[in-house]
């Protein structure tokens, strides 16, 4: 699926547990072009009332738009054109506690989430979206649904023995990672020159890249690294570590953003996710898409935010 632009560029991103290939990983993507022409209405412009009155009119309306960008497992079309993902499928959750029935994919990239959103082209963005300072200052979010580690895809063996992002500075590795990823970040504070970093899609391009022989790592989030290479022959995924963010090892949250005077639909949408984390109804929504129990997380968007 920002934080301080010394660490992390301001849109930062942060499949399916069977192993997808190549070809179904794609085919999400693929999907969206057929349903982006319909998604592009914008919704009403919210009121000024404090707290906004956004929920009041999905209810009212029986339907919220999402703002989904194609990444399996966060927030996809099948291959069925069925919208799915982690966070879609625990919006339609909680919105149907809300009160509204139905949720609408609005597919675009995903550095338009967040512009996408406060231009009132969708009501929420459910992308699996890390929350970190920079994005704060943008769009307020729920607390975090879920934890995530980094790990790297290379080729089988591990030829260099690259674990963190430490050893790919030390070993002058080939160093390549998604668009408006957090990695860049992450690797830039490690001491890797930015310019030196081959940007690439998405995590599937990235497997094409250490299997070409491109690059020698791919760095994204553990999860979806481990899930891409289960039909490679030529790569392997490393074991998931922390980044050091400040001299720290450092966990990255994703939640749900919203515009920031939303603040009414952002707490009861907070109350409904608390209520599953704590019955552990959470877990199961999140399980099909590979998310486990070490994925599951006290953190909240406030800490993530900086405080």
């Amino acid at each position: 699926m920002a934080s301080p632009p010394d660490r992390i560029p301001p849109i930062v991103r942060r499949d399916r547990p069977s192993g997808p290939t190549r070809r179904s990983l794609l085919a999400g993507v693929a999907a969206l072009g057929a349903l982006g022409a319909s998604g592009c209405s914008r919704v009403a412009t919210a009121s000024g009332t404090e707290g906004g009155e956004l929920l009041e009119r999905l209810r009212a309306q029986g339907v919220a738009r999402l703002g989904i960008a194609g990444e399996i497992p966060f927030g996809y079309i099948d291959k069925n054109g069925e919208l799915t993902g982690e966070a879609p499928e625990l919006a339609k959750v909680i919105f149907k506690r809300l009160g509204v029935d139905r949720v609408q994919p609005v597919p675009t990239e995903f550095g338009s989430l967040i512009p996408g959103l406060n231009s009132q082209q969708f009501d929420i963005v459910a992308a699996g979206m890390y929350i970190n300072p920079e994005r704060c200052e943008q769009v307020i979010f729920s607390d975090p649904d879920y934890q995530m580690l980094d790990s790297f895809i290379v080729r089988k063996g591990n030829p260099l023995g690259l674990r963190d992002y430490k050893d790919v500075v030390e070993k002058k590795a080939k160093f390549a990672t998604g668009t408006g990823y957090a990695e860049i970040g992450y690797a830039v504070e490690a001491g890797y020159k930015e310019s030196d970093i081959l940007i690439v899609p998405d995590q599937v391009a990235g497997l094409n890249a250490v299997e070409a022989g491109r690059v020698d790592v791919f760095a994204g989030t553990a999860l979806t690294t481990r899930e891409v290479v289960k039909k490679s022959a030529k790569a392997e995924v490393t074991d998931p570590f922390k980044p050091i963010v400040d001299g720290k090892p450092h966990i990255d949250g994703g939640g749900f953003a919203f515009r920031p005077n939303e603040t009414k639909l952002r707490d009861a949408f907070n109350r409904e996710l608390h209520k599953l984390k704590d019955s552990g109804e959470l877990l199961r929504i999140l399980k099909p898409f590979g998310f486990t129990e070490n994925e599951m997380t006290d953190l909240t968007a406030k800490e993530l935010c900086g405080g």
